[in-house]
């Protein structure tokens, strides 16, 4: 092959004007994952509605029983009550401010189910993590072992526990309903745990020793971040549903405390003649899982990498 030899000189460039100075700009700013979801988030006018409405319902838990000066558990009238310019939301059949019951009925709904679902993703994500990682006969006997507490009874995992802890409180309602609560999101994070493994930065932090519980904790479950916080915001209203099933068959809230749930309960009886004691905290519980479903819906989509516009 013939060798061409080429000189450089002067008139073979040219300086560019002032005007062409920007020909390299970067029309769209460089954005992190999370506020490139956010911006997403917002773009749903459905979800952001839903969080704002459920950042007011959990104003109004916080402050609402202090709004008027009746005690939630305090005889303040006439029993059944119907609503009026005294009692906002009527008064129950022993006498007691609704309007004030609901707000702290509503406070112990969604801490159960806050906390229920916290308690669920920290054991249900770490368990599936460890499971997927490890895999073999480590993920077998792990995965046997959640389908066992699978096949167990709801229902009766709650009463064995209520009768074995001799607790009025919550605490025992929580722990009763996170004992298999934490299985569903455990075999989601496997599955992504199972796909993360053999990426190339895994690869790359074993090859230079980090220890395996560094590997999952730090740079495994962080790349599961959008399925877990997808599944915190079903898993809320699953737990405050749950909660509600419970105190209506008798088994959740105890007296003096209260709940939504508890709060439907007790005026169930009494429907046909004061349905107006059943329709605020029947309300209340069906617009708090809505909001809490329409805001997962947001999530999982703005989450998506495969719907980024």
């Amino acid at each position: 092959m013939e060798n061409t030899n080429y000189t450089l000189n002067r008139d073979d460039f040219r300086k560019i004007s002032n005007d062409q100075k920007d020909s390299e700009f970067i029309g769209r700013p460089v954005v992190t994952y999370w506020s490139d979801a956010w911006r997403r988030f917002k773009k749903n006018k459905l979800a952001l509605f839903s969080l704002t409405l459920l950042g007011i319902i959990t104003l109004l838990v916080i402050v609402g029983p202090y709004i008027n000066s009746y005690g939630f558990d305090q005889v303040v009238g006439a029993s059944n009550t119907k609503p009026n310019a005294e009692f906002w939301f009527g008064t129950d059949d022993i006498g007691r401010d609704i309007f004030t019951r609901l707000w702290k009925g509503g406070r112990v709904s969604i801490v159960i189910g806050v906390v229920g679902a916290v308690i669920g993703t920290v054991i249900g994500g770490i368990y599936g993590a460890i499971s997927g990682y490890f895999g073999g006969r480590v993920d077998t006997i792990m995965m046997r072992i959640v389908e066992i507490l699978y096949s167990i009874p709801y229902l009766l995992l709650v009463i064995i526990i209520r009768l074995a802890i001799k607790d009025t409180g919550y605490a025992p309602l929580i722990l009763a309903m996170t004992i298999t609560g934490w299985c569903g999101l455990a075999r989601l994070v496997r599955g992504q745990i199972l796909s993360l493994k053999e990426q190339d930065f895994v690869l790359a932090a074993k090859a230079l020793g980090v220890a395996n519980k560094d590997i999952i904790l730090k740079h495994l479950l962080p790349n599961t971040l959008n399925v877990i916080l997808v599944s915190i915001s079903f898993d809320i209203p699953g737990y405050i549903f749950s909660e509600a099933f419970l105190s209506y068959l008798g088994l959740g809230v105890q007296p003096p405390n209260t709940s939504w749930g508890a709060m439907a309960a007790a005026a169930q009886t009494k429907f046909l003649f004061y349905p107006y004691q059943l329709f605020f905290p029947g309300f209340m519980i069906a617009l708090t899982m809505l909001c809490f479903t329409l805001i997962g819906d947001g999530l999982r989509d703005a989450l998506d990498p495969s719907l980024r516009d």
